[in-house]
């Protein structure tokens, strides 16, 4: 038996250890793997691989992107799961904040904060609806701000969404209230009490703000929750 335990412990240890190596968003690893990898690895930004960037083409990178290539990081960061376990996330961001993001996201895991999603928003099809329902944290994506022509300060790279579905964006114009994303409205009464609600008294905040980041959740006209930009 104890052998046997030892050989499924080593099968998955390896296992891990594979997905760490092909960095393999949203898988769960151990903290045997971690230690083996080098956390330090685990924590890193840089340039966008042509693996990735291939994901990225024609859909958060449309054509006619105005953003380069060079300009933008690939992330690497681990973030504890809503399920209590390590997982393996990535974003890509600007090159102006990717030390931030670095590390940012290395605290809020030794600090374990939940975070419930973190992949690239191109597995989402590039639909901020469809990343937001599955409360996925992205980053970039060239798009404009909704009923505007303006570009997002997600098209530049420059502004993370976390946890969305627990902290949506929440706009209010000529009586009428849009809840984004659709499935949220349960958390759109931030009197309520709930789990993973961002507020100015929480450790996300406190830890984007002391990186000079700006919280959507603070404007006037639009309270946008999960979104800190720089």
């Amino acid at each position: 038996m104890g052998l046997t335990r030892l050989c499924v412990q080593g099968q998955t240890l390896r296992q891990d250890l594979y997905q760490l190596q092909s960095w393999q968003a949203g898988c769960v690893v151990s903290t045997e793997a971690v230690r083996h990898y080098g956390l330090a690895r685990c924590f890193r930004a840089d340039a966008i691989p042509d693996a990735v960037f291939a994901r990225m083409r024609g859909s958060s990178f449309p054509p006619g992107c105005t953003i380069a290539r060079s300009s933008l990081r690939y992330v690497r960061t681990l973030y504890v799961g809503f399920d209590g376990h390590t997982h393996i996330g990535e974003l890509v961001c600007n090159k102006l904040i990717a030390a931030d993001l670095v590390a940012i996201f290395h605290e809020l895991y030794q600090q374990r904060y939940p975070i419930g999603m973190m992949r690239l928003i191109d597995d989402y099809h590039a639909s901020d609806e469809e990343s937001m329902r599955a409360n996925n944290t992205s980053c970039f994506c060239y798009r404009v701000v909704k009923g505007s022509a303006k570009l997002s300060k997600h098209a530049e790279g420059l502004a993370v969404d976390i946890n969305p579905l627990y902290n949506p964006c929440i706009r209010r114009s000529h009586g009428k209230t849009t809840i984004q994303p659709a499935t949220a409205s349960r958390y759109a009464d931030r009197s309520a009490t709930f789990a993973h609600k961002i507020t100015r008294g929480d450790l996300l905040y406190k830890v984007f703000t002391a990186h000079g980041f700006r919280w959507g959740g603070a404007w006037r006209s639009v309270k946008d929750y999960q979104h800190f930009e720089k």
